[in-house]
């Protein structure tokens, strides 16, 4: 049995699955996020381990063997060798605190060395603020997976996955490995950083909850959704709706520099375009959180679907500036068109059709469009929000019966199997191509002004 550990942004799931990935148990915890200033997202890493801990162990850790690791990324830690112990909160990938650094950086040498663009989402300028006024010494740097893996070994195993280290800024794509001259660029010694290992190696023992255990399959979250959707040829693409919304393509073996507005990854078995969309379901969570215009994120679907159009309003959530791609990290969110018959559900509707244009933003930004977009994650149990994105792209849009499809990518890797998980629903597209443009044109302008 292989315990597939999900550690996402706003918590952590588990799956007990067999080598057949079916899911035999899970489980899962909360993660909170802490704001201490505007434009700061941070979270206290022993509380990462800690929601792992309460995951695993609400998952039940029975016939486990393997434990497999996917993670939110950028997200950046720095502790201490020694006692391995955090020196400072861990910053989000959502933080925005090093914009003005960002600014300063070449964007040509960037996207050539490593397929990235100049932006405070990747963890290199986050790295470089936390190491401001502190001795290198007897620490070590590392993105989510290298710190529970950390946690996992009793600091015996410092490492990272190519395609987590693909997200740093610190690391050349061709060939893939840390890059002197970026190292250099952001002031970054080279004994701060974690081996590289391959998605699919076996980077040794460790103990979980008292239970030995072997830790195999490391992923980011969506290059482990990308494996775990069989997209492995050349032009087979997934979105993944979650906090954020993250298209990827995979791209074969070709590491050469992306187009204007889109990221070149590293995938668990070759090369990704991606397209990363900052706020999707975290637009919800703010309408839920932030306003109190909905009690439960579930609930939207329902409220959306009360009114039969958003009333000529249109929400763009530039809550932590826009990602693909535009990479405009001064945006900022407006909501257009209210009048006096405004109502909350025409917002709520809003926020889901933004969800869906900044996908659709992504997916014309792509050199080909995929056949079929496949689906996975939380938000794609709103049916409102998936038919509206085959719509709006006129492509069919399948969606993964098990919407955890992320952790399901880690088993695959674990188990080496490259099995795709099953479809549970497809939506085709219903509106004509005139609609679909009008949409479009309406989202465009709205968007253009949350950027002036």
């Amino acid at each position: 049995m292989i315990l597939a550990i999900d550690q996402g942004t706003t918590g952590t799931t588990c799956l007990v699955v067999d080598e057949e990935l079916r899911v035999h148990r899970r489980g899962y915890a909360e993660l909170p996020q802490h704001f201490p200033q505007p434009g700061w997202v941070e979270h206290d890493p022993e509380e990462i381990w800690q929601s792992v801990l309460v995951a695993a162990a609400a998952a039940g850790l029975d016939g486990v063997e393997t434990v497999a690791i996917t993670n939110q990324r950028e997200t950046t830690l720095l502790w201490d060798r020694a006692s391995g112990k955090a020196v400072a909160p861990a910053i989000v990938w959502q933080d925005r605190r090093t914009a003005g650094r960002c600014r300063e950086l070449d964007a040509d040498l960037i996207r050539e060395r490593t397929g990235l663009v100049p932006d405070p989402y990747f963890s290199a300028t986050k790295l470089e603020w936390l190491l401001r006024g502190r001795s290198a010494s007897g620490l070590a740097f590392g993105t989510v997976d290298s710190w529970l893996v950390w946690k996992l070994t009793g600091g015996a195993a410092h490492v990272t996955d190519r395609t987590n280290a693909s997200r740093t800024l610190l690391a050349s794509l061709e060939p893939l490995g840390w890059d002197d001259d970026l190292l250099a660029l952001f002031g970054v010694d080279p004994e701060l950083l974690p081996r590289i290992v391959r998605s699919d190696e076996d980077v040794g023992g460790g103990t979980l909850l008292g239970v030995p255990v072997r830790i195999r399959g490391i992923a980011g979250d969506q290059q482990a959704a990308l494996y775990g959707q069989g997209c492995h040829e050349a032009g087979e693409g997934k979105a993944t709706y979650g906090t954020g919304s993250f298209v990827l393509v995979h791209a074969g073996d070709d590491a050469s520099p992306p187009p204007h507005g889109l990221l070149k990854t590293a995938a668990a078995d070759g090369y990704a375009l991606e397209g990363a969309v900052l706020v999707a379901g975290a637009a919800i969570q703010w309408l839920r959180d932030g306003l109190g215009v909905l009690g439960d994120a579930a609930e939207s679907e329902a409220v959306a679907t009360s009114v039969e159009s958003t009333g000529g309003v249109v929400f763009v959530p530039a809550l932590a500036g826009l990602g693909s791609p535009w990479w405009d990290a001064g945006a900022r969110g407006l909501v257009a068109g209210i009048s006096r018959g405004t109502t909350r559900a025409h917002l709520v509707r809003a926020a889901l059709e933004a969800i869906a244009h900044q996908v659709a933003d992504v997916v014309d930004a792509l050199p080909e469009r995929p056949d079929v977009l496949r689906a996975d994650g939380g938000a794609t149990a709103n049916g409102f929000l998936m038919q509206f994105q085959a719509d709006l792209l006129g492509l069919p849009v399948e969606v993964a019966a098990e919407r955890e499809t992320t952790a399901l990518g880690a088993a695959a890797l674990a188990a080496g199997r490259g099995t795709r998980v099953g479809v549970g629903a497809v939506y085709e597209p219903a509106l004509s191509a005139d609609e679909a443009a009008g949409h479009r044109s309406r989202w465009a302008a709205a968007l253009n002004r949350s950027r002036t």
